[in-house]
């Protein structure tokens, strides 16, 4: 009875998120509390280069980036984290396998794709020539990989029939991952026909209402990246 009125006091306690629109690491947090049907507050960040605000630089002050959960006054940073969080504490629709070994497999499959998709796609974004031929292919290499495993899973989701923890950690690649390769490489890496179940999972994924309702918008989103490979490279130019 006691761990019980515990639970419930840590679900009702005020729950804040600090994120950016242009960055794809604070939606997997949105994603995940709109599918437990969590209240939050919403506080966006104006500038993460020049002006973070007085909040984030005291919440995470260790790496002073979004996003940040702040749940009763206490701040869990880093969107993995985050989301293992938020499934301990509102226990309702689950979000990583019950099973031991089950969820042991989802975060070796999590981390891989921060280390080899996120990364590759962030140093694509700024750069050029050889380091860009380079970054693409260990993108291919890396897609390879999670194309034979999804169509080994023979489920519309990681999570099954409906998605769970991994596929939000990857739901960011229905976005993202289509303006960086645009911009940075003038085509799509990952194509359909070398990619075909990767493909049919980010269709399905960008057809669930939570994940399409709180993406940003296209074309501002491209405008946004566009500046920031402009930048990224007109900063290499001059050193």
């Amino acid at each position: 009875m006691l761990i019980l009125m515990i639970s419930i006091s840590m679900e009702n306690k005020e729950v804040k998120l600090l994120g950016l629109w242009s960055s794809p690491f604070p939606v997997r947090v949105i994603w995940a509390l709109k599918l437990k049907g969590i209240e939050y507050e919403y506080i966006e960040e104006k500038d993460l280069m020049q002006n973070k605000s007085p909040l984030l630089l005291q919440s995470n002050p260790v790496l002073k980036k979004v996003p940040v959960l702040i749940h009763g006054g206490k701040p869990i940073c880093e969107s993995l984290n985050i989301l293992e969080y938020i499934d301990e504490v509102w226990s309702h629709n689950r979000l990583l396998p019950e099973d031991p070994y089950e969820k042991a497999v989802v975060r070796f499959w999590a981390k891989f794709a921060e280390e080899k998709l996120v990364e590759s796609a962030r140093t694509m974004l700024t750069s050029e020539g050889e380091e860009l031929e380079k970054e693409v292919k260990q993108l291919e290499e890396a897609l390879d990989i999670l194309e034979k495993e999804m169509k080994d899973l023979k489920k519309k989701f990681f999570g099954g029939e409906s998605i769970g923890y991994l596929d939000l950690v990857l739901a960011w690649s229905v976005l993202w991952l289509e303006i960086i390769e645009e911009l940075s490489c003038g085509k799509k890496i990952s194509d359909t026909h070398r990619y075909p179940t990767f493909n049919r999972w980010m269709e399905d994924v960008k057809n669930i209402n939570i994940i399409k309702e709180n993406l940003p918008s296209k074309d501002q989103l491209t405008v946004y990246l566009l500046y920031v490979r402009n930048l990224a490279l007109a900063s290499k130019a001059n050193n």
